[in-house]
């Protein structure tokens, strides 16, 4: 599953990142994060402190990545209805899910305040860098000026997010197509 040349630490976080997506902080125990990096208990004590230390390491990974991800569809060249356009419109694994949003799910992530805190900073993150472009659209004429930046990157979130959940809970993609196609239209100027 892992390289021979990846690290013990990262073939430790890359494992707890994987075991997070698919069966949550619970259903992650020392042993399954050791057996999925093939490591020894030895190697994952040495370094890290325990669960909660690995599994912070592996949120902020997560997130960075998809703080990177983000980045590169929203600074794309092109007019602030097509960059919202590209970043709602690019590919993802919308049947798997977020894997960030994912975790706002996870009550045991939701009722640490340290492992939470790397989420909420990505989706406040991400909300504000949306609103960034939205106001340079509303400041170029491209959308009304009675357009509420916050509101429009609550809204891209939201139906993001949304659409995750709606198609697991469906087994299809397509509400989270709708809701994207829903949403590109209300964002639309003018022809």
């Amino acid at each position: 599953m892992y390289t021979a040349c990846m690290s013990t630490p990262d073939r430790l976080i890359e494992a707890t990142r994987e075991l997070l997506w698919e069966r949550g902080y619970v259903g992650m125990s020392p042993k399954a994060i050791q057996q999925h990096a093939g490591v020894g208990q030895g190697s994952m004590y040495h370094h890290f402190t325990g669960k909660p230390d690995l599994a912070l390491t592996a949120i902020r990974r997560t997130a960075d990545e998809l703080r990177e991800t983000a980045e590169r569809v929203l600074d794309a060249p092109g007019t602030s209805y097509e960059r919202i356009a590209a970043y709602l419109l690019r590919e993802r694994d919308v049947l798997r899910g977020c894997p960030v949003g994912r975790l706002t799910m996870d009550p045991d992530i939701v009722a640490s305040d340290e492992l939470r805190e790397p989420v909420d900073e990505t989706i406040a993150w991400l909300r504000g860098r949306i609103a960034g472009i939205v106001r340079e659209g509303v400041d170029r004429g491209e959308f009304a000026p009675g357009v509420v930046p916050e509101d429009v990157a609550a809204s891209v979130v939201a139906t993001v997010q949304g659409g995750y959940v709606l198609a697991r809970a469906s087994g299809s993609t397509d509400a989270f197509d709708a809701g994207v196609r829903g949403l590109l239209s209300l964002l639309a100027p003018p022809a």
